[in-house]
């Protein structure tokens, strides 16, 4: 079993390169829920309405729909190391000029998903190198570290970016997000090994390449499972986009909002923590399905329009069982070969991100038509359940095979 503080922890940490990935994913993530959060305040603000939040929250998860299966196989294509490089740089870019003043909320938009995009390339060369840096049992490890570091790093741009927006206002708050891509590159490019590309820049086109790493997860019912799993985090996300709105609900403000938002991360922080330190290896594959329908299950209480406390509680509790994630995505990297890897994590990935965006969509139209965030979260969160029911119980039979 592995556990905090165990050798293989600090083993995966003692790695110079796995540490300045960690450590520049940590700080950009906690920039990119500052901008989040700043993003849905200026749009709040500038419409009064419930449903724009919403959907300008899910620009920063729709771009993927495309990006991540066309723009995932640069990473096989290309020096995933250049490509971090290259994105964090594009993304301190686009961020940079959000933060001027005055900057109609259209330009806004553009901007987001120009970021986005950016994102993909990123994330899909980051998932493919860790397995090369981090070979073995460290890799399982190093992901455990990953996870929840992330969610801390989550929680404290959630926890934060209220007051920080109420301090420095939306346009500050995005100018510091803009820092953060910018150190990113800077300790990417002096703590990263530069190395080939996996497959060269020749060979298949882009849809070729995609309808590949299609295949690669359509053959395997192991992978299928765990990335169907993970998509159910498209209903989860949905309180997300709606913590403004929910918020103004109950009488509460921006404040309210990101502590509403810090508890999921929270959360998950926590489960990743209690899953690694007190579960084995198999018993963790095993509790991926039961876990995954119960990351929904508590949203179900939103019906009954709790207070901050009760909502904040919902939230910890369906982030706990979400840490189901971190052993799906660790288990789906490992069991694609090293030349697929950032075609089908680009691939899965950005499905994982647009069922998000898709969460947020429909919580942004259901919102108009119910006219209280309370019941739509709940009304999703149900059809969730409905959902994750059938998901959970197939990964019941297919988990043997995976832990054979």
């Amino acid at each position: 079993m592995v556990r905090i503080g165990d050798s293989s922890f600090r083993a995966a940490i003692a790695v110079g390169e796995f540490r300045s990935i960690w450590l520049a994913e940590l700080q950009s993530v906690i920039g990119d829920q500052l901008a989040r959060l700043a993003v849905s305040v200026l749009v709040f603000h500038d419409t009064g309405s419930a449903t724009w939040p919403a959907l300008a929250y899910a620009l920063t998860y729709l771009p993927d729909i495309v990006a991540g299966p066309v723009l995932g196989g640069l990473a096989d294509r290309y020096p995933r190391r250049t490509i971090m490089i290259g994105a964090d740089a594009l993304r301190a870019a686009a961020i940079g000029v959000m933060a001027l003043p005055g900057i109609p909320l259209a330009v806004v938009a553009v901007l987001l998903v120009i970021a986005q995009l950016a994102g993909s390339p990123f994330s899909a060369a980051q998932a493919a190198l860790l397995p090369t840096v981090l070979p073995g049992e460290l890799y399982a490890s190093g992901q455990s570290i990953r996870q929840i570091t992330h969610q801390a790093g989550q929680l404290a741009g959630f926890a934060a970016g209220g007051v920080v927006v109420a301090l420095l206002g939306a346009h500050r708050a995005l100018a510091v997000d803009a820092a953060t891509f910018a150190v990113s590159a800077i300790v990417v490019r002096h703590g990263v090994r530069h190395r080939p590309a996996a497959t060269g820049t020749g060979g298949p086109s882009p849809w070729q390449r995609v309808s590949a790493g299609a295949r690669t997860i359509r053959r395997d019912p192991r992978l299928r499972s765990l990335t169907g799993l993970a998509w159910l985090a498209g209903f989860v996300i949905v309180p997300e986009g709606l913590a403004l709105p929910y918020a103004a609900e109950i009488g509460g403000g921006a404040t309210v909002a990101g502590l509403m938002l810090a508890a999921h991360p929270a959360g998950i922080a926590a489960g990743a923590f209690a899953l690694n330190r007190w579960a084995s290896p198999r018993t963790r594959l095993r509790l991926v399905g039961p876990l995954a329908l119960f990351a929904i299950v508590p949203l179900l209480g939103y019906a009954f329009r709790p207070g901050a406390v009760v909502a904040i509680g919902l939230l910890f509790g369906s982030g706990c069982c979400a840490a189901y994630q971190v052993t799906a995505a660790a288990t789906f990297m490992r069991l694609v070969p090293d030349a697929e890897r950032g075609q089908a994590f680009g691939l899965a990935g950005s499905g994982l991100i647009a069922v998000q965006g898709v969460g947020l969509l429909a919580g942004a139209g259901l919102v108009s038509l119910l006219g209280s965030p309370a019941f739509t979260v709940a009304t999703i969160a149900a059809l969730g359940t409905l959902t994750a029911i059938p998901a959970a119980v197939a990964w019941r039979r297919i988990c043997v095979a995976v832990d054979a």
